[in-house]
């Protein structure tokens, strides 16, 4: 099994501390709860069970991530304690696991876990408590909200304006489309299409079937035949993995050949397509922002390789092609940048000083000329995505990138 050596998880994350001046090893400095001069201990909370375990892998990676960052050293001479509890995609589960965190743990913040419902009930009470909910994973509007919720930071790309870029894709390939529209009752679904709405503009009336599901059903099979039967030619899905890859296996069993279009929750090559059937999945269109590590365009990339080396040393089940990992890998590595910009001076203060204040920070999973930055006045953090169509082995860019900023206004 190949190992990461000190010097190549430096080169191949760009973690290194030269990076960020020159912070100091363990010693007396300002404190907040779960840090001491040897550990910070963080929490978060993964659906590893339930009705979404796949994206449990989401939680693994986080996990995994600060592993690694543990066997080179830790964080300017403190070990990370990430404590990771299972939610079952539920939010009263999510809400249970979480107080347990902040008032048993006494952990100093909670590193962002996914899921928009399971987010949502825990806001109030993290902000509440000034507890920093860092890099969420969700792209639902209600969590950029500085001036209410200031201790919850998103980090995904807003999902009115990824609806607003499918939208106008579908303008762009099929101006004269018939389009059905199957999207999940929350949050989730309700913002993607709001913005796959806007983005058609106009053509909103292209839409000739509007239906949705809950996450608790069992299939959505007959939702598709519905949608076939209305006689669209485009078929965009809104939803969650397990319902894509029902979708994607249902559309080629009725021979049914329209522009199929999923949201990028539900894009995993391994975690949904794979399980779909690739050949069933050619042609599918999507939006991307993070590298697919096994895509022969990246792969030669120092910090792909190095994902690569991670994923065969940390996460050995789980497989290179499952993106469901990347943003957890993200996820933490922007993590582990704050606090070694908070040097000494870890305070749960500080450290939201650090996480709204980033300037073009590259992540190391995304693609090229998608960068981070966000502002006290406005915490989101990603800007730009690309368009891409999946030729049955990888995501394919469609176009150029999109500039979220002013697509969805």
């Amino acid at each position: 099994m190949t190992l990461i050596s000190r010097r190549s998880a430096i080169a191949g994350l760009g973690a290194s501390a030269l990076a960020f001046g020159n912070p100091s090893r363990a010693r007396a400095g300002n404190y907040g709860p779960g840090v001491t001069n040897t550990e910070i201990k963080l929490g978060t909370t993964a659906p590893y069970s339930g009705p979404a375990s796949g994206y449990g892998v989401y939680g693994q990676a986080q996990t995994a991530y600060f592993q690694m960052i543990n066997d080179n050293g830790g964080i300017n001479g403190r070990k990370v304690n990430l404590i990771s509890l299972d939610n079952a995609f539920s939010p009263p589960k999510a809400v249970e696991q979480t107080r347990k965190l902040v008032e048993s743990e006494e952990v100093f913040a909670i590193a962002g876990f996914l899921g928009t419902a399971a987010n949502a009930a825990v806001m109030k009470y993290l902000n509440a408590r000034k507890v920093p909910n860092l890099f969420l994973t969700s792209g639902a509007e209600r969590f950029n909200d500085p001036k209410e919720y200031p201790w919850i930071v998103p980090f995904y790309p807003i999902y009115v304006a990824q609806g607003a870029a499918l939208g106008a894709h579908i303008l762009s390939e099929k101006p004269d489309a018939k389009i059905a529209i199957q999207y999940v009752n929350d949050d989730l679904g309700k913002d993607f299409l709001r913005g796959l709405k806007k983005g058609l503009g106009s053509k909103a009336g292209a839409v000739v079937k509007e239906i949705s599901h809950e996450i608790t059903e069992p299939t959505i099979d007959n939702q598709v035949a519905d949608c076939k039967g209305a006689g669209a030619d485009v078929f965009v899905q809104l939803t969650y993995s397990k319902f894509a890859a029902q979708g994607i296996r249902k559309v080629a069993a009725l021979g049914w050949k329209p522009l199929h279009i999923i949201n990028s929750n539900c894009s995993s090559i391994g975690g949904t397509l794979a399980p779909a059937g690739l050949d069933n999945a050619r042609g599918l269109v999507s939006a991307w922002w993070e590298v697919i590590a096994t895509d022969p365009r990246q792969q030669d990339k120092p910090r792909v390789k190095a994902y690569v080396e991670f994923m065969k040393k940390y996460m050995p089940s789980v497989s290179i092609d499952d993106n469901t990992a990347t943003p957890g890998y993200n996820n933490a590595y922007m993590i582990e940048q704050v606090l070694r910009r908070c040097g000494n001076e870890l305070t749960r203060e500080n450290l939201l000083r650090h996480a709204t204040s980033l300037k073009d920070e590259q992540p190391p999973l995304f693609l090229d000329g998608i960068k981070v930055a966000n502002s006290q006045n406005d915490y989101r953090a990603v800007h730009n995505l690309q368009i891409t169509r999946f030729d049955g082995a990888n995501w394919i860019p469609i176009g150029d990138m999109v500039d979220l900023d002013g697509i969805a206004s």
